[in-house]
Formats: C-alpha cells, structure tokens, sequence
C-alpha cells in the first residue's frame, strides 16, 4: 500500500510539469499574438490574462509542491 503514495505522487508531479509546459507554450503564443496585433480585443485579452492566470498558478503549485523539471526554469 506505501509504494503506490509514491508512485501516484510520481504520475502527479510528471502530470503537472507537462500541463505546466503545454500552459506556457500556449500563454507565449498568445501574448506573442497580441505583441503583433495593431488592436487586440477585449476578448483576446482575456484569453491572454487567463492563459497568464493558469501557468502562474500551477507554476506556484510545483513550487509548494517542489518539483523540478525543465518547465520551471
């Protein structure tokens, strides 16, 4: 029964460092689109700050959970 906590806490971690990654490759090329746009709007902002919102949150949950990988650098 204890192998499996460390296990399932393994598949978790490698999880959330890739949903970490996909969130940050999708919040660059939004904020890349926006950066390009001569008048981005009110919708596509949005989806800018929530995209931002998502990674800076699971980016704090790594951290309280201290895992490390290469998203995090």
């Amino acid at each position: 029964m204890f192998f499996r906590k460390g296990k399932l806490r393994k598949e978790g971690n490698e999880r959330l460092l890739q949903t970490l990654e996909q969130l940050k490759f999708e919040w660059m090329n939004k904020k890349k689109f926006v950066e390009q746009s001569f008048e981005p709007s009110e919708s596509v902002l949005h989806e800018l700050r929530l995209a931002e919102a998502k990674y800076f949150f699971l980016l704090k949950e790594a951290k309280k959970r201290q895992v490390s990988g290469r998203s995090l650098k």
